[in-house]
């Protein structure tokens, strides 16, 4: 099978198996990404976005942890055809990722230095005095200062945004073709999180590497991606052009998480606006409701959305949206 984008996840399905049941995390998602190229991936906490890029970068664990179907190609390979070693190749080298928490992704016991270092010494052939002067220009393009110094200090003597940005040094080190950021502002504070994301908009300038961006902020996602797929329940709701998505929402959820952005200026003197809400929660994976996943929350729901579930209809030039207000009558 031929891929004409880097990156093509086909129907993928992921599940846990568990002693409360089975979870189906990922449950046929679909999406692309160019090279060069930023792609957001939304939703809340439980939709399956990290399980997403951990399925592509192969980390899951095994078990309770299984791909059951559908294709992740890179370059025109099956990733989920390779086996360990083979990923140890693509993984970190051609495609690298930065975690949630830098804190629990970073050995305590190994200084930022070694660390870094060690995706010269494995991708690259660079002796260790040659991975370390490498880790250190790494530290200085990513804005540590005091680099050469840095690399021989652990994690816990670094700051959350100094580790933040070790993470993308280690990420960016080989210049990866694709990075897969989840969630790489989370616990900052807005001004860190701003120059985490200059950062990494600047590195992508410079090597043409694709990002993949996973977070629940739309603001985030509005400053960086140029198309965004929304995700619920382990499944795409909707897809589209960022400014597409942001002037033409179609999916009631979609539309409820761009509610909930607290705007500038809603709080004006005399006035109190309360944040708009989606109410309920995202469905547990051991027990996704028939038909629409999303119905229990949205105040459109009809009948049909008890009944069967909809597929993902294009609507559009690169806009697609699961939800049976948008599925034309002939199609039901």
């Amino acid at each position: 099978m031929k891929s004409e984008h880097l990156l093509e996840v086909l129907d993928l399905k992921t599940s846990f198996y568990t002693f409360e049941g089975v979870a189906r995390a990922v449950n046929g998602v679909s999406y692309y990404l160019d090279k060069g190229e930023t792609l957001g991936i939304v939703g809340e906490s439980g939709c399956g976005k990290s399980v997403t890029a951990s399925s592509v970068m192969r980390i899951l664990p095994e078990p309770p942890g299984k791909i059951e179907g559908g294709t992740i190609l890179f370059d025109n390979q099956d990733l989920t055809k390779l086996s360990q070693k083979q990923m140890r190749r693509i993984r970190g080298g051609r495609i690298a990722m930065i975690f949630q928490e830098p804190m629990t992704s970073l050995n305590p016991v190994f200084t930022i230095g070694n660390q870094i270092s060690e995706m010269f010494i494995l991708h690259k052939g660079m002796s260790r005095r040659e991975a370390m002067e490498a880790s250190a220009d790494m530290l200085d393009r990513v804005q540590i200062p005091a680099p050469k110094a840095r690399v021989h200090e652990y994690p816990h003597q670094l700051s959350g945004g100094m580790r933040q940005r070790a993470m993308i040094a280690m990420a960016l080190a080989c210049e990866p073709e694709i990075l897969i950021a989840d969630e790489p502002t989370t616990a900052l504070d807005v001004t860190v999180q701003a120059q985490i994301l200059d950062i990494m908009l600047k590195l992508k300038e410079d090597t043409g590497t694709a990002i993949q961006m996973i977070t629940h902020d739309l603001g985030v996602i509005a400053e960086t991606s140029n198309r965004i797929v929304v995700m619920y329940a382990g499944k795409v709701v909707e897809e589209a052009g960022t400014v597409e998505l942001f002037t033409k929402t179609l999916h009631p959820y979609t539309r409820g998480l761009l509610a909930s952005i607290p705007l500038l200026g809603s709080r004006s003197a005399g006035t109190q606006q309360s944040l708009s809400e989606i109410k309920g929660t995202v469905p547990s994976l051991f027990e996704i409701p028939s038909g629409c996943a999303f119905r229990q929350r949205c105040k459109h729901a009809m009948k049909i959305c008890a009944e069967r579930e909809p597929e993902l209809e294009q609507v559009g030039s690169g806009h697609a949206v699961r939800c049976w207000l948008h599925i034309p009558q002939e199609k039901r």
